[in-house]
């Protein structure tokens, strides 16, 4: 895995917490679940609301991309570093930095009022050339050299530093990287030193994958933490990668993450992603939405838990799918940046946990808020009559109304052959409109709407059915949809 990042942070009370497996039942079924059109609806607002870190790993050449400054821009508060401010990127020639991109990275944080969150300090990964062929005393030296000299520039910013990234291997055992071997045990703990000495106030970290459950990594990570305490190495938490397959949240997580967090350390899920084999369907879609709330019930239940890091917005810019063949689609906005099941769903843990009463912020995330009188009334599902005939039929459905609005369903069932994409077209009622659509994309405007399928949905087996959703204002709407197969 060459991609990498953050770890944790110190932060005291958070306002609210949930007990693990409190909302098991009530996460959101299918894609049933807006992405919220309001500020004060968004992952950030209810982050912000509980005291929470939501964060996302940046590639600053990505800023230039409207919709991905959207979701950026409204959807987080903590932002990292995703290749930026690494060895390799950083003094790629010995004695002489590169600060372009980091600061890129960290000006973008700054201006956004968004933590900055700090990945990597020293990793056997991503070295530059000249520092691999560093031996002994010159590696050591350069080593802490390039620690502080990259603390420092970003002290009084910086919320918090993985110091440390994946300096064990899965038996627990020492991972035998140049750094290991030229500088031998010591050489974590004066990463952490040099660190320290660079900017006292940021909260120092170590960070490393496959360690989200109780094993023999975990474990050594843990056994070199309480020597860190007991011998005075600076150390304030311990970050968790949880890059994960589909259905493998592991069920000793909590237990996990809480044994750290008493010790006295923050804890944090750093790198979060869950792929899945390709080609998405909307089972695997669903199974992912429930992991990801999963992981977020996690943390929640964990009183040291400050937050939680998903590695990247969009599948279009994931780096999984260069790294392991056949398997994609492991975050929380598709290519074209519709939300899937998976942003709902934590959107629905982070808005429960805050008591749905976020605060608001200033900046909309769509053109037009949600209502915000009286909450959505469920209504039973009031299905049309779909169509006959064709390659595929669709079925609208109105899920709930209240004054105001509505949020509605629409299923896309396959004939008797399988099709490989669909689009719909159905008409709105006069003063109604769209606000916020999922699992499809939208065009025309006024009464006639067109949806076609999302990038993971198109794909539909004989008699199989998939759904996209919306929220919109004005009368509910109730007409047949038809659909066609393209």
């Amino acid at each position: 895995m060459t991609m990498r990042s953050p770890a944790t942070k110190t932060s005291s009370g958070r306002r609210h917490r949930l007990a693990v497996g409190a909302l098991a039942t009530a996460l959101v079924a299918g894609t049933a679940m807006a992405m919220p059109a309001a500020a004060n609806d968004t992952l950030k607002a209810h982050a912000d609301a509980i005291g929470f870190d939501i964060g996302f790993a940046l590639n600053p050449n990505h800023l230039n991309d409207s919709a991905f400054r959207q979701i950026a821009d409204n959807e987080f508060n903590l932002v990292v570093a995703e290749n930026a401010m690494k060895w390799e990127s950083t003094q790629p020639n010995q004695g002489q930095y590169s600060w372009g991109q980091a600061d890129q990275v960290a000006d973008y944080a700054t201006s956004q009022g968004k933590k900055l969150y700090g990945h990597t300090l020293a990793w056997h990964s991503q070295m530059p050339g000249w520092a691999r062929n560093l031996r002994g005393t010159a590696l050591r030296d350069a080593m802490i050299e390039h620690t502080e000299t990259v603390a420092a520039r970003y002290a009084g910013t910086m919320h918090s530093w993985d110091v440390v990234n994946e300096a064990f291997e899965g038996d627990g055992t020492r991972r035998q990287s140049e750094l290991q071997r030229e500088i031998g045990d010591e050489w974590i703990e004066l990463a952490f030193h040099a660190a320290r000495r660079a900017d006292p106030n940021a909260q120092l970290c170590i960070n490393d994958y496959s360690t989200d459950a109780i094993n023999a990594k975990s474990t050594a990570i843990y056994d070199l933490v309480r020597d860190f305490q007991a011998r005075g190495v600076p150390i304030d938490c311990v970050g968790f990668q949880t890059h994960l397959i589909l259905g493998q949240v592991p069920s000793s997580m909590q237990e996990n993450l809480q044994r750290f967090a008493d010790l006295g350390l923050d804890v944090r899920v750093t790198e979060l992603d869950i792929r899945m084999d390709m080609p998405a369907t909307q089972q695997k879609l669903q199974q992912q939405a429930d992991d990801y709330a999963r992981v977020f019930e996690i943390c929640l239940a964990v009183d040291r838990c400050q937050g939680v890091t998903v590695w990247g917005i969009s599948d279009r810019h994931s780096w999984v799918p260069d790294h392991f063949s056949g398997q994609g689609a492991a975050l929380m906005w598709d290519d074209n940046y519709n939300a899937k099941p998976a942003y709902a769903a934590v959107h629905d843990v982070l808005a429960r946990a805050a008591g749905d009463s976020p605060t608001p912020t200033p900046t909309p995330t769509t053109p037009a808020p949600t209502p915000t009188t009286p909450a959505p009334t469920p209504t039973s599902p009031t299905p049309t009559t779909p169509p006959t005939g064709g390659a595929c039929t669709a079925e609208l459905a109105v899920i709930s109304t209240w004054e105001g609005g509505f949020q509605a369903e629409v299923r896309v069932t396959a004939g008797s052959s399988a099709i490989n994409g669909w689009s719909t077209a159905l008409s709105l009622p006069s003063g109604s409109s769209i606000q916020n659509l999922w699992s499809g994309s939208q065009s025309g405007s006024g009464s006639n709407i067109t949806v076609t399928n999302a990038a993971w949905n198109g794909s539909v087996g004989a008699g199989q059915t998939t759904s996209y959703g919306f929220v919109g204002s004005g009368p509910a709407p109730s007409g047949a949809v038809s659909c066609s197969a393209s």
